[in-house]
């Protein structure tokens, strides 16, 4: 009978062991994730970007874009936001008409992390069929 409830007690205990570890791994996994918020403004007045894409890729340790990624939007404020992101180098893309499109990638390393991406205008395209002197086509504004 002493066997007996020995052997319970050492059953009960090891399965109290490996729950109370299981916790502490559950406890470890919630840590290596963060709350991202992306901001994105006007360069030029700092005003924010409303309806502004933003893409996010997990990079690999070659710095290769992973597959898969997330496609958020602005809001009023120009934010863009997701709980969740895990540790490690993301690639964040903006997309907006009217603007360069930017393209980085940032070191997520906190539990709450905020990155801030000031948008510029576009630069002139040029070609190589502009002449030089010739006046400027109907369809390039000024």
């Amino acid at each position: 009978m002493r066997r007996l409830w020995l052997l319970i007690f050492v059953a009960l205990a090891t399965v109290a062991f490996a729950g109370n570890k299981n916790n502490k791994d559950k406890d470890k996994q919630e840590e290596n994730f963060a709350d991202l918020r992306v901001k994105v403004l006007k360069a030029a007045t700092g005003k924010p970007i409303r309806n502004a894409i933003v893409v996010l890729h997990a990079v690999d340790g070659k710095g290769r874009q992973e597959t898969g990624g997330l496609n958020l939007k602005t809001d009023d404020q120009g934010v863009a936001s997701y709980n969740g992101i895990p540790y490690g180098k993301l690639r964040v893309q903006v997309i907006m008409t009217g603007f360069q499109t930017y393209g980085g990638d940032h070191d997520i390393q906190q539990p709450e992390q905020e990155i801030v991406v000031k948008m510029e205008p576009p630069q002139k395209q040029y070609s190589i069929y502009d002449q030089p002197g010739a006046p400027p086509s109907p369809t390039e504004k000024h």
